[in-house]
């Protein structure tokens, strides 16, 4: 099966309320199939709201960076996966990895390891505590959750040709932080264009201010898809 620049595109439901939700789902109507859902909506009703757009045969990328002990891991992603999502965030550690593809074995749920974070640069990373550079820990991080089976990466577009090196051309490699030329980055350090995005190995693009927030939701992602689709 073919896939279009429409199964790439995942529009970011960063927004307040279900009614802000709902009126940006409906605007973009039939053009847009794949919307993510994070903290912000999540509590605020989002999670039965994720249930309805699958429902409806939306796909969601439910983004809840899940990191827990083995057993909460794994009981959280059986019901996740009764829920009909899509995608599915995990901070990459590689027992919690291990944990949650095993709780997904059988279903179509894709699971993602968060590498690091679109809004880390280089001195957010040493005052986490860490000792590498964010590159070296992303790549680190892909190849534990390759060794791990699970179903994907979440990285910034700029490490995504190094972290498709590594993993190989089945994984999906998703990635946030993506400005269409001349859009304002807002909080994110390491962003991108969708098209440098999908030249550079990434296969899923968020995106979420630049369309929900436009004044004309629906012509945004047209125009961002037609972006991707010179890309592919």
């Amino acid at each position: 099966m073919t896939v279009t620049a429409r199964d790439r595109l995942i529009v970011g439901l960063d927004l307040p309320t279900i009614g802000e939700a709902e009126t940006i789902v409906k605007a973009l109507g039939d053009d847009v199939l794949f919307y993510k859902i994070g903290y912000q909506l999540a509590f605020a009703g989002g999670l039965e709201f994720a249930r309805d757009l699958a429902a409806d045969g939306k796909k969601v990328f439910l983004d809840m960076k899940l990191l827990d002990i083995d057993n909460t891991v794994a009981k959280g992603v059986e019901n996740i996966v009764r829920m009909g999502m899509s995608m599915l965030t995990l901070h990459a550690y590689p027992k919690a990895m291990r944990a949650a593809v095993e709780a997904a074995r059988g279903s179509d749920l894709c699971l993602l390891g968060v590498t690091v974070l679109t809004s880390m640069d280089a001195q957010d990373v040493i005052e986490a505590g860490y000792q590498l550079d964010p590159q070296a820990l992303v790549l680190r991080r892909a190849e534990q959750a390759r060794a791990a089976g699970m179903g994907g990466i979440v990285c910034s577009a700029e490490e995504a040709s190094a972290v498709r090196n590594i993993v190989g051309p089945d994984m999906a490699i998703v990635t946030p932080g993506i400005r269409p030329a001349g859009s304002d980055p807002g909080d994110q350090k390491r962003v991108m264009t969708p098209a440098d995005a999908l030249a550079a190995g990434s296969s899923h693009l968020v995106v979420a201010r630049p369309i929900v927030k436009a004044a004309d939701p629906r012509a945004a992602a047209r125009a961002i898809l037609d972006e991707m689709r010179g890309a592919l």
